[in-house]
């Protein structure tokens, strides 16, 4: 008889146990250790021979610490004989780096993908990729869901109601396809930033293209890192006249010092994001940040491919 198995790794665990309630599967926690040297163990203590196995681990900070254990804690899986491993990863880890814009850099997200192809996953679940052509750089199966269901829900029934002049904004040009998206479901029009880049973490906002005077503003993006984006959007948008800024992103990321500079924004009234990355003190202190729950969707993507079902569908 065919079992799920449900295993948490220490990146993220309280997104762990709400899928794990959702879905009412124990959650395996691991035996995760850190040598003095900084190096990972792990041991599943529990017999996962012949089970299909569900990591739940996002690569946020520390990146690198969170990285290995999943690698770490896929070879040791493997090793149990499962019969299957997937590597459900709510935020997927150095997918900026997904070709080489400059003379010998890596493509360090291909590099990701071999190493967990490697260390023995058989597929991977993430959330919102940064790049969707990085699916490419898999040879196993490779399912990218989506947070809008669940952050349009709340822009239709706490956003939407108190405007009646809303526009989507991408705060780049790399953006616009996922904001039509937005725009087509809120039946608004959508305007976008001409954003040029001079420094890794460093924006500068340009030219608004679009009438935003008067209207309402979501601005969507995937990740807020250091939030100099959209500070930058944000003032330029204000420029030209518009009303209230919302912001929602899929992944709260906020590095140094985001916080502080959305604080500090008065032009931002309020940035929406999902818990694929555990928050800081620090941000959840912060009250424009108000955070939505991917669980459900998440426990929906891991039973219908344990059940060999459609994935795809819940996004129609």
């Amino acid at each position: 008889m065919r079992r799920i198995v449900l295993v948490s790794g220490t990146s993220n665990p309280e997104l762990s146990r709400n899928i794990s309630n959702y879905l009412d599967v124990a959650l395996v926690n691991p035996q995760i250790k850190r040598f003095a040297n900084g190096e990972t163990f792990c041991q599943i203590e529990k017999n996962v021979r012949g089970a299909d196995v569900f990591v739940i681990q996002s690569t946020c900070y520390p990146a690198n610490d969170n990285m290995m254990e999943l690698l770490i804690t896929l070879d040791a899986l493997r090793r149990a004989s499962a019969a299957s491993v997937t590597a459900v990863i709510p935020h997927f880890g150095y997918a900026r780096q997904d070709r080489k814009v400059n003379p010998r850099t890596p493509i360090t997200a291909k590099l990701v993908a071999d190493l967990l192809t490697v260390a023995g996953a058989n597929r991977v679940i993430t959330m919102d990729l940064h790049a969707g052509q990085i699916q490419g750089f898999f040879n196993i199966p490779f399912d990218n869901i989506f947070a809008s269901p669940v952050i349009l829900n709340y822009l239709f029934k706490e956003v939407a109601p108190q405007s009646d002049q809303l526009m989507c904004v991408s705060p780049d040009t790399g953006g616009v396809e996922r904001v039509r998206h937005y725009a087509k479901k809120l039946k608004c029009d959508l305007a976008l930033i001409d954003k040029r880049r001079d420094a890794p973490n460093t924006a500068k906002a340009y030219n608004v293209v679009g009438d935003v005077s008067g209207k309402d503003l979501i601005i969507i993006d995937d990740m807020i890192d250091t939030a100099g984006t959209l500070v930058a959007a944000a003032k330029a948008l204000k420029n030209e006249g518009c009303g209230r800024i919302i912001t929602c992103a899929s992944h709260g990321i906020f590095s140094d010092p985001a916080i502080e500079r959305i604080q500090e924004c008065e032009e931002i009234d309020q940035v929406i994001i999902t818990d694929t990355i555990p928050l800081s003190e620090k941000a959840r202190a912060c009250q424009k940040i108000t955070v939505l729950s991917t669980a459900d969707i998440l426990a929906k993507a891991i039973h219908r491919t344990f059940n060999h079902d459609s994935v795809s569908s819940l996004f129609v």
